[in-house]
């Protein structure tokens, strides 16, 4: 039991390897296309798509509901 323990420290990177294969790692909107007045500042705006920049480089996906969150996990792009 007392060697086992010594290789315990392997589970950390499995389990990074495990979270960033299902759900990708965190990028960061950088530009996005909306409809909607472009110089009202409470306005109302339906956004089409959003680019994010990341370890994966420029990603631009469609907007998730009509909106960008400001960091998204993404996969890489293939």
């Amino acid at each position: 039991m007392r060697f086992a323990a010594l290789f315990l420290w392997l589970l950390v990177p499995f389990v990074l390897w495990a979270a960033v294969s299902i759900w990708g790692t965190p990028h960061v909107v950088v530009t996005y296309r909306f409809m909607g007045p472009s110089y009202q500042v409470p306005a109302e705006r339906r956004y089409i798509d959003c680019t994010y920049l990341g370890v994966w480089g420029w990603i631009t996906v469609p907007a998730s509901q009509e909106r960008c969150p400001w960091v998204r996990l993404l996969k890489e792009a293939s």
